[in-house]
């Protein structure tokens, strides 16, 4: 496994996969999820809604990872995951490395050689940025996924936090 940083727009970045924290209806929403249907039009939406219609009428459970077309966007597909919301008086962790391990999982299954992760739960899901990187980093590095996985941080903030949390594995 082959683990970069590359801070800025997930929806610009040359991968075959690009992982969306999305919410669960998986119709889109704001911060990463809304940019990615935004960047990728219609194409996305409509997956998604089939999406719903059929295998997950009661949506995406936290943790858990599917992919649709990416449509304009620069990659193939859009790995879809939902990350928990934080709480301080819950440890919600394994549910958090659960969406990474899941998001990997899919991109094996449709053959992405390379997969661009945000700070999954770290937007408005309120997690904080330095246990968010540590515990995506942690999780992506415990796998035998054999690809390419940029971390595509927003933000000086992010980008520290994701720096700091590649360099703790050594």
């Amino acid at each position: 496994m082959d683990i970069t940083i590359q801070p800025g727009d997930i929806t610009k970045i040359d991968a075959d996969a690009v992982v969306n924290a999305a919410n669960s209806t998986l119709l889109g929403g704001g911060g990463v999820d809304g940019a990615i249907h935004r960047a990728g039009g219609p194409q996305i939406l409509a997956e998604t809604k089939k999406l719903r219609e059929t295998a997950l009428p009661d949506g995406l459970p936290a943790g858990q990872a599917v992919a649709t077309t990416a449509g304009n966007l620069p990659a193939t597909w859009v790995i879809h995951t939902v990350g928990p919301v934080y709480s301080a008086s819950e440890d919600r962790s394994s549910i958090l490395a659960s969406a990474y391990r899941e998001s990997l999982e899919v991109a094996e299954e449709i053959g992405a050689r390379s997969v661009a992760f945000p700070a999954i739960s770290a937007g408005i899901y309120g997690w904080p940025m330095d246990d968010a990187a540590r515990i995506a980093v942690e999780t992506v590095a415990e796998s035998d996924a054999d690809m390419t996985v940029i971390f595509v941080p927003f933000g000086p903030e992010a980008t520290a936090a994701f720096e700091a949390a590649l360099a703790n594995l050594a």
